[in-house]
């Protein structure tokens, strides 16, 4: 999810803040070192070392809870529930995707064969809920469709990821309207 961290540092700056009172504080470093762990994943992904999939559930959960810190360090109880409701709709769109598609997620990859990420056979030799879709796709709009080279992500995947972006903003945000930058 280091994209929708760029992202939100980005709209920041667009709108004026100052990003760099975030990283003076200990509270953004365990969200740091849970994406170092992602780049790793997706490293051995590309490298066609499948069996780092095995850890992704368990990574998800650990990624979502490392903005725990930032959460209670600055008081961003609302955002946290307005992201987790966030984070409940994307699972929801997931799990209807993959309810219609007897219990597949099917995935569109595109750029994700021109970058390397997807290779024709990946999904025969991974064995896990992802297959490559096809014409006999249910609900495709619900599916793994939004291909970003390195990943091919669903709207449930992009709803979840508004949390990410939430936290962030309004961290940031707070940081630049209070007198606290530690």
């Amino acid at each position: 999810m280091l994209e929708t961290i760029m992202i939100s540092l980005i709209f920041c700056k667009v709108k004026g803040l100052k990003i760099t009172p975030l990283f003076k504080n200990w509270t953004i470093y365990p969200v740091m070192f849970m994406e170092l762990i992602y780049i790793i994943m997706q490293v051995n992904i590309y490298l066609e070392n499948y069996s780092v999939i095995n850890y992704v559930g368990v990574l998800k959960t650990m990624y979502l809870c490392s903005y725990l810190p930032l959460i209670f360090k600055y008081n961003q109880y609302i955002s946290a529930i307005i992201g987790a409701g966030f984070v409940i709709i994307g699972g929801i769109l997931n799990d209807i995707a993959i309810s219609v598609n007897n219990g597949y997620m099917p995935v569109f990859p595109t750029v994700s064969y021109l970058t390397g990420y997807a290779k024709a056979d990946s999904f025969s030799r991974v064995n896990d809920i992802h297959i490559l879709g096809d014409s006999t796709t249910k609900l495709k709009i619900l599916t793994d469709i939004i291909d970003v080279g390195y990943s091919v992500l669903s709207i449930g995947d992009v709803f979840i990821r508004v949390y990410v972006f939430i936290i962030i903003y309004n961290v940031v945000k707070l940081l630049n309207t209070t007198k606290e930058k530690n």
